[in-house]
């Protein structure tokens, strides 16, 4: 049992994203996006930031994408499974190119529109709160090839009409908003928040700079249309979040822990949470290559970020990262999008990511003191290989033992005095992995009968940890098994 009460009201739920799910790729009117021509494997991620990636399909590789766990035509079977497990919310995304297929089109595409009208209002049949990423690493991929990514400017006007439709068609029904989803992660892999690759500019830091300033004007853009629309609307940003700490106590490594915490932890959340650029930036760009004159802004996009911040801090959290630069060889480990120096006090999971419940408590100090806003949990989760029985039946034990301490976590940072607002465990329903492309890199409650190759029956299956949270959710975060 815990000691320390959740609020009244705590968003438990989970989280997924259209990309990774729904498949239906050109069904329905929809255009391809980025996602669209990521291929899978382990190795998707060194394709992409190969200089001859160049936005193509390759007929000899597959795309798991286009198939997902076909959530586009099981929604209300998946649906009525997350109400059954007791869900206050749910997170996911709107697929950009199912609303505007090429993204610079002047009208939306109704039949997507609909698509979303019948999710929506699946979820308020069973009273599960909405809660909408309006850009969840999906840019249409016409934005991509022929705009050149978010480094061009007219993305601004493209992202707002988008945001514009989509909170105009369901504000009266959704009230948790999220602009862009770990706007921060192009710090390390611009081609899926920003549209670059090293074709149209990635290596160029300018270039992710210039993106990040566009898309800080389009989420102030998206604040401002949804505070008109309903001011009771709650908009936030979406980050994702590393408790970085410094190998030692050498004041090298700790003023190294300090700007890396800066440059990826701290510097999009500061733009957005407190309306302006951070005392940093200039010393930031610096180490970037990148001058302050570089980069093309106006004082009126300067107004409107400090005129229209987020409501509330959505990050997620898998791991802490270790910041070493006085040691020439260490070892090191995989992470979200990222890696680090390895942890000598932490376990990792089956794909190398360390497993870190205390930073969770720190990670909701940290932002808790330095914004003082709610904060929400929009993702955490174990990437696991599942093995199910002749019944199909998973008993994860692993993945109930990594979330139960990541709950505590969350109850010790609550009894800190954090302002935390819900916590949706990423891919509640298996689904294919951003990072891999994988089937088999699994995090959900429910498991789904699809292989890395996307053959299988995709019938649910509700796994061991399925009963574990519903009754996490029942109890209010009192009974963790």
């Amino acid at each position: 049992m815990s000691s320390i009460d959740f609020p009244d009201g705590f968003l438990w739920g989970g989280a997924t994203a259209a990309n990774q799910l729904e498949g239906a790729y050109r069904e329905g009117g929809k255009g391809l996006s980025i996602a669209d021509v990521l291929p899978e494997g382990r190795d998707r991620i060194d394709l992409v930031n190969k200089p001859d990636f160049d936005f193509s399909i390759d007929p000899k590789k597959f795309y798991p994408n286009h198939i997902g766990i076909d959530h586009y035509h099981h929604f209300k079977e998946d649906i009525a499974l997350f109400a059954e497990m007791g869900f206050k919310c749910y997170r996911f995304s709107i697929a950009w190119s199912r609303i505007y297929p090429n993204g610079d089109e002047t009208e939306p595409n109704e039949e997507g529109l609909k698509f979303y009208d019948a999710l929506i209002d699946e979820c308020l049949k069973y009273q599960i709160e909405p809660v909408i990423t309006i850009s969840h690493y999906e840019l249409p991929l016409t934005l991509a090839k022929k705009y050149g990514g978010w480094k061009n400017k007219q993305l601004i006007d493209f992202y707002e009409r988008f945001a514009r439709t989509v909170l105009t068609r369901y504000y009266k029904k959704v009230k948790y908003w999220m602009t862009f989803n770990e706007i921060n992660s192009a710090a390390h892999f611009p081609v899926m928040g920003q549209g670059l690759v090293t074709a149209n500019g990635a290596d160029d830091k300018k270039n992710v700079y210039q993106a990040w300033h566009n898309q800080f004007v389009g989420s102030a853009k998206a604040v401002k249309i949804g505070h008109e629309l309903d001011p009771h609307l709650k908009i936030g940003c979406m980050i994702l979040y590393a408790t970085t700490y410094s190998y030692d106590c050498d004041p090298k490594n700790q003023l190294a822990a300090l700007q890396d915490n800066q440059a990826n932890n701290f510097f999009c959340a500061d733009v957005q949470v407190r309306g302006h650029y951070p005392v940093y930036t200039k010393s930031l760009l610096a180490r970037n290559g990148v001058q302050l004159s570089d980069l093309d802004y106006t004082q009126e996009e300067l107004d409107l970020l400090a005129k229209y911040p987020v409501d509330y801090i959505g990050f997620s959290y898998y791991m802490s990262s270790v910041v070493d630069v006085t040691h020439e060889k260490h070892e090191t480990v995989n992470g979200n999008l990222m890696g680090g120096v390895k942890n000598p006090f932490l376990k990792s999971s089956d794909w190398g990511w360390q497993i870190d419940p205390t930073g969770l408590r720190i990670a909701l100090n940290q932002l808790s003191d330095r914004y003082e806003k709610p904060l929400f949990i929009v993702e955490n989760g174990l990437g696991a290989v599942d093995r199910p029985d002749a019944n199909h039946y998973v008993a994860d034990d692993y993945r109930i033992d990594y979330l139960r301490e990541h709950i505590k976590a969350i109850a010790g940072a609550i009894d800190d005095g954090a302002d935390v607002m819900g916590y949706t465990p990423w891919g509640c329903i298996d689904l294919v992995s951003a990072s891999t492309g994988e089937m088999s890199k699994r995090y959900g409650f429910i498991y789904v009968d699809e292989d890395n190759n996307g053959q299988g029956s995709f019938k649910r299956y509700k796994k061991k940890s399925f009963d574990w949270y519903k009754q996490v959710i029942a109890s209010n975060g009192q009974d963790l098994g």
